[in-house]
């Protein structure tokens, strides 16, 4: 019966993951695909160590891949407790959630609860009801494909694609129930290789259903306009036919008829790319597009970040290229052990090119190296990067021995095995090549860690007995009843902690949708609300944000009330707490000068003006190339001109505030915000020639038709 349970969660975790989503949390998809799986994971540990209390014995199988993954374990844990934000390492970065040192465990206990309590028979079960799943999440997606997102349905009441922002396009660019159009591309893709060993297998009725199932999928992977999916897929094809032909040819594995019909199949995914496009405008402008409209070409490789004519919109692959360059600068200030797991997203400021100020993303911030191999390097440093590698080249080399064994042997079911375990080697491999182009996911991750689970289970010299032993409760010893209530309330206070977890993040959700509304003290509430369920440095800095904007508005309905300056006190502890908790963190120091800007205006008290100054300074240390830091430090320290008596002290704030313009413009030279601060400087400091210089600069080199330079040079 328990074993039966465990088995159930798993399907469980099959449905759940791709499909879950929920829009009063902060993040719809990957923030409630992560909790699920933590509590998932919670409860299959609990039943698995259930068994094992009632059968008197420790039932934690041994795998081929045991010392890989130690080492890997080994290398997550060391570069989480030396991070530059222990906490972030732990829970993952805030937005992402993915990918810190708890999800791994989490991962590495469903790995284990797999190949401990499930035989052959069962992996085959499991592999048919993912194909299920990934059809019902094809089949979400197709509405959204003509101006009817089943989602929007769901979150808004409206059937239509209007529920989205201008960044996801549906009718463009298929995303369904995984949140990003690659990461369904990717999700498809390893379900595409599954649903080639049920097209392949001996003596089965459920060919006759792949076919479409695969031609549907396909399909579904060019509406996603994913690149590293599609290609991934045509890549592996080719891999395979090379494989039939060199290493099956004098084999009997595949037959003739499944000859052709592999090559009927290869036949229309050609005609499907060329009908519906591949999303590859180096490719698709070859094609005859006069039935597909330009305007939906244009807009799809826009959504692709690809540049088409003056849009504007840089090339993804530039972009990563300068990323990826970050992280390599930054690999050499942490060379062993990396910055820390998942901490790219504040690591990346301390070495982030300049070059990255010319793209359309120069203020978009990157919480990820959009390359899960040199994520690993940056944040777990080389030590972390080759301990991943030896995990996956482990299981890859154990892959390549199973095969190499099963190809001789010619009987029904050891051919079955070998075309699974070939099918999911391509699936692995999808996923190995496709975390090039990206970063992992939950969906993705499910995979990455059970398919060497699978193949393990399908290869398994199975020498213990396949019945499992009768539990009963009522026949347990006293140290049996004492371990079962240790691990009953170990189950329950962990699951308690992750519906904490829940319910505070939807608490932040909700405090962010009344801060961008301007209510503030409602927003406040709420984050302290959800404080009290789990602590984040996030929501303490968010706090001290809507503190210090509420003290602004109370110093306007009451001057001179005490609650102001308490206000002040809070959002400045609150601050201070938040940077002590993650002291390298560029962000909370600019909450600091934002709140101090906000202080000064409250009391103007210069006091103020020095704290932003400090705070900004300290800043532009980690954050060396942000062209917003010294515009900032220019504001500051203009106000600081305007504060001093003394002429020398004026000069100084004046010299100082135009050196710093002068340095945000030189950061990102198409700066237009950047040059228009200048001139007003410029200006402000009677320099009215150099500031007509400044405005005109705008008009001659980014955007001749810009109407407040054009006003303020007539004003001038």
């Amino acid at each position: 019966m328990i074993k039966k349970i465990i088995k159930y969660l798993y399907f469980f975790l099959f449905l759940v993951i791709p499909l879950v989503m929920n829009s009063i949390t902060s993040e719809l998809f990957e923030f409630n695909k992560m909790l699920c799986i933590y509590l998932l994971s919670v409860f299959i540990l609990f039943f698995w160590v259930l068994r094992m209390i009632g059968q008197h014995r420790i039932i934690i199988k041994r795998t081929p891949i045991d010392i890989p993954i130690i080492i890997f374990l080994v290398s997550q844990i060391v570069s989480t407790f030396i991070s530059i934000d222990v906490h972030t390492s732990l829970f993952g970065y805030y937005g992402r959630f993915n990918g810190g040192l708890l999800s791994i465990i989490a991962y590495l206990v469903i790995f284990y609860g797999f190949v401990s309590n499930f035989n052959k028979d069962d992996v085959e079960a499991l592999l048919k009801f993912s194909l299920a799943v990934s059809f019902i999440v094809i089949l979400w997606a197709i509405p959204g494909r003509y101006g009817y997102d089943l989602s929007c349905l769901v979150f808004t009441g409206q059937l239509s694609n209007n529920c989205w922002t201008d960044q996801f396009h549906p009718e463009i660019r298929a995303f369904s129930t995984l949140g990003q159009p690659n990461w369904l591309g990717a999700y498809l893709a390893i379900n595409f290789f599954i649903g080639i060993y049920f097209l392949f297998k001996k003596n089965t009725k459920f060919n006759s259903l792949v076919i479409p199932y695969l031609l549907v999928n396909f399909i579904m992977v060019l509406f996603t306009r994913s690149r590293s999916a599609l290609l991934s897929i045509w890549f592996i094809l080719f891999a395979i036919l090379v494989f039939g032909m060199v290493f099956l040819k004098n084999n009997l594995i595949i037959q003739a008829k499944e000859k052709k019909l592999f090559a009927g199949l290869i036949i229309i995914f050609i005609c499907l790319s060329l009908i519906f496009k591949t999303g590859i405008n180096s490719f698709d402008k070859y094609l005859n597009t006069s039935w597909w409209s330009d305007k939906v070409i244009q807009k799809s490789n826009q959504t692709n970040n690809i540049s088409v004519g003056s849009s504007g919109v840089s090339e993804s692959l530039d972009i990563r290229k300068i990323v990826w360059q970050g992280a390599f600068n930054l690999v050499k200030r942490y060379p062993i052990f990396g910055s820390g797991v998942e901490t790219f997203a504040y690591a990346y400021y301390f070495t982030r090119p300049e070059e990255h100020n010319l793209t359309s993303e120069w203020d978009y911030l990157y919480n990820k190296a959009h390359n899960e191999y040199i994520n690993y390097l940056a944040t777990t440093g080389y030590f972390g990067l080759t301990a991943y590698l030896i995990m996956i080249g482990g299981f890859t080399f154990y892959l390549i021995k199973l095969i190499s064994g099963l190809r001789s042997d010619k009987k029904v079911n050891n051919t079955n095995r070998l075309i699974l375990t070939i099918s999911l080697f391509m699936s692995y491999l999808m996923i190995l090549i496709t975390n090039f182009f990206g970063f992992s996911t939950t969906s993705i991750n499910i995979y990455f860690y059970l398919i060497p689970g699978f193949v393990i289970v399908l290869n398994e010299n199975e020498k213990e007995a396949s019945l499992e032993e009768k539990i009963n409760l009522n026949s347990f010893s006293f140290l049996q009843t004492v371990l079962l209530v240790i691990v009953f309330f170990a189950a329950v206070l962990t699951t308690n902690y992750f519906v904490s977890y829940y319910l505070a993040d939807i608490k932040y959700a909700r405090a962010d949708l009344e801060a961008k509304a301007g209510n503030y003290n409602d927003s406040a509430e709420l984050l302290k609300q959800a404080l009290n369920l789990k602590y984040e440095h996030v929501y303490e800095d968010k706090l001290s944000v809507a503190m210090g904007n509420l003290a602004f508005l109370v110093s306007y309905q009451k001057p001179n009330n005490t609650t102001t300056e308490e206000l002040i006190d809070s959002s400045l502890s609150l601050n201070k707490k938040s940077i002590e908790a993650s002291p390298m963190n560029v962000l909370y120091w600019k909450t600091g000068a934002k709140n101090a800007y906000l202080f000064y205006q409250i009391t103007l008290d210069k006091k103020y003006i020095e704290q932003g100054i400090n705070a900004l300074v300290q800043a532009e240390k980690f954050s060396p190339t942000d062209p917003k830091i010294p515009y900032s430090l220019a504001i500051f320290y203009s106000l600081m001109f305007d504060e001093e008596k003394n002429t020398l002290d004026k000069d100084k704030y004046q010299g100082l505030s135009l050196t710093a313009i002068e340095n945000s413009v030189k950061l990102k030279p198409n700066y237009r915000d950047g040059y228009f601060l200048k001139a007003q400087l410029l200006k402000k400091f009677g320099q009215k020639a150099e500031a007509q210089s400044a405005y005109q600069f705008i008009l001659d080199n980014l955007n001749p038709d810009d109407e407040e330079v054009k006003k303020e040079m007539i004003a001038n």
